[in-house]
């Protein structure tokens, strides 16, 4: 499975991570990375587990604050903003979480209407339901509307999970490993969605997966972590090129379907 070309405006930066350093206690997890993100662009972060590729992500989102170094994500200096612009930059940040984190207690509609409501509470009912019913034809469950996630399968519940980020229109989308625990049909479910969301929405994404197979049937690029740091960038033949014993090791654990 191999990924189509789309278009990329490298003139656009939308993430720029320049020198971060992140440690817990007395484990250095991330040694001065370097990374950009462009605009319409995929990019995969790969690593061992461990290496600090949820961590990442999490520093992306706000979610935990680098100990030096910069992340600019749509022009602005994440650790630097207040409470307020925070939440205003995750409007346009999607991120869909690896257990898909779901309310057990609301339908899969209901799932999808909380976070519209909440963030965009001038819609009408006639746009609320206009914009549900439009994402899950996107991924594939018109028809599940009424059902509890205690109802769907891992695969429809990480569908679901991706139609509720989607359904605020973010401009950048982190996955955390988003086809894990999934069968391979199913996983190529998921990659496919990747795909066209990239091209339906117009997204620029974060991807971080163990799994080579959505590594190269998503990624525009490639970013291999080790020891802290982005030591191998390029696309999937450059990053798992001869001579790089650490980066042949990781491509060998992994079973690569190629078509």
């Amino acid at each position: 499975m191999k990924k189509e070309p789309v278009n990329i405006d490298k003139q656009d930066t939308v993430i720029s991570i320049r020198g971060l350093y992140k440690s817990f206690d007395e484990l250095d997890v991330l040694k001065g990375m370097d990374l950009d993100l462009y605009k319409g662009e995929n990019v995969v972060v790969l690593g061992r587990s461990g290496a600090g590729k949820s961590v990442l992500i999490k520093l992306i989102a706000g979610l935990l604050k680098p100990d030096s170094g910069t992340i600019k994500v749509a022009g602005e200096e994440v650790d630097k903003l207040n409470a307020k612009e925070l939440q205003e930059l995750r409007l346009k940040i999607g991120f869909l979480y690896q257990g898909s984190a779901l309310y057990d207690s609301m339908t899969v509609k209901q799932n999808l209407e909380f976070p519209l409501v909440r963030n965009k509470p001038n819609l009408s009912r006639k746009e609320i339901d206009e914009e549900i019913n439009e994402v899950l034809k996107h991924v594939r469950l018109e028809d599940s509307g009424n059902k509890m996630p205690s109802e769907l399968s891992g695969g429809q519940k990480k569908r679901v999970g991706l139609a509720r980020t989607l359904i605020l229109r973010p401009d950048i989308m982190l996955y955390d490993e988003p086809t894990a625990g999934l069968d391979p049909v199913t996983s190529g479910d998921i990659i496919t969605l990747i795909n066209e969301g990239q091209k339906k929405y117009k997204t620029s994404s974060v991807i971080i997966t163990h799994d080579l197979t959505c590594a190269k049937a998503t990624g525009d690029r490639m970013a291999l972590i080790q020891d802290g740091k982005f030591n191998r960038e390029g696309s999937f033949v450059e990053v798992f090129a001869e001579g790089d014993e650490e980066a042949r090791k990781f491509y060998d654990y992994n079973f690569i379907v190629d078509t």
